[in-house]
């Protein structure tokens, strides 16, 4: 699977999730451990699969705290079997999160506390939030065996959001994203088939045409990827994934200057000091 040049990494960073500063301290290093009991459960959700455990992630987060985040982070763990009440666990769970996002900046921890909160509350709203969350984050991932944890994670709290409500696009879309991005299955068409069933249904359906296009990316396909790309744009001129996306596809391509025109089209819509930043860079090096 080839994974996204600089510009493409840059959007998920900066545009799609928000929350560039979690992959600092995400551990790389592969140790299989035995799994932490899950709220609902008692399952790490997809951990054998993905060769990698909560119990090893969390134990590779805090070899980077300070000794008094330590005995915070144990207090709080510690509150969870003590909390009969299934609110006063999803509390803790979401201070759990808000710790390891806002005063650590580690994703994954963060990341799992904010589904296990999801899972307990078992609400569409939450269960796909926390989903969604996840499966931003994953398609910026280098490391394969993280990526695949993540999908795992995120596909897990899609198939609940969904059966809770079946018709919820959105969710399908995304389930479909996770076997596309995390290679959790042996063909990423797994992952293809269910987004197109949305796309089939609802051509102007964007965020379904944005996905297909990233597969069509993924497999090289480029042709297919900048007519859904183009469509894109046409229904929505600001979308600057699409915009920036057909600057790296015909950048691929060895189409420069077209490569050039798409990055300058975006640089309007960059919000971010280091995307606009980047942007510059990249069509500076293209003229050339």
């Amino acid at each position: 699977m080839k994974r996204p040049q600089l510009i493409t990494i840059v959007i998920s960073l900066l545009v799609t999730t928000g929350i560039y500063f979690f992959a600092r301290t995400t551990p790389k290093k592969k140790v299989v451990a035995a799994t932490q009991h899950s709220a609902d459960d008692g399952h790490d959700h997809g951990a054998e699969d993905a060769g990698l455990s909560i119990d090893t992630i969390l134990n590779l987060a805090k070899k980077q705290l300070t000794e008094e985040q330590l005995i915070r982070i144990t207090t709080l763990e510690n509150s969870i079997s003590r909390g009969d009440v299934k609110d006063q666990q999803i509390h803790v769970y979401h201070q759990l999160a808000r710790f390891w996002g806002d005063s650590v900046q580690s994703f994954m921890p963060y990341a799992w506390y904010t589904a296990e909160a999801a899972r307990l509350e078992n609400s569409e709203k939450s269960l796909t939030f926390a989903a969604q969350l996840i499966l931003d984050n994953l398609q910026s991932d280098e490391v394969a065996e993280r990526r695949k944890w993540k999908a795992l994670q995120a596909k897990d709290l899609f198939e609940r959001s969904l059966t809770i409500n079946p018709a919820n696009d959105s969710a399908k879309i995304g389930l479909g994203a996770c076997y596309l991005f995390g290679e959790i299955s042996p063909t990423p068409m797994e992952g293809i088939l269910k987004i197109r069933e949305v796309a089939e249904k609802d051509s102007t359906n964007t965020y379904a045409q944005m996905m297909l296009a990233r597969g069509s990316l993924i497999s090289g396909q480029y042709d297919k990827a900048i007519i859904r790309l183009e469509s894109v744009n046409r229904q929505k001129p600001g979308n600057i994934d699409a915009i920036l996306l057909l600057a790296e596809i015909n950048e691929r391509m060895g189409e420069k200057a077209k490569a050039v025109a798409w990055y300058q089209k975006s640089l309007p819509l960059a919000k971010e000091a280091d995307l606009r930043s980047a942007i510059e860079k990249r069509i500076e090096e293209l003229k050339k």
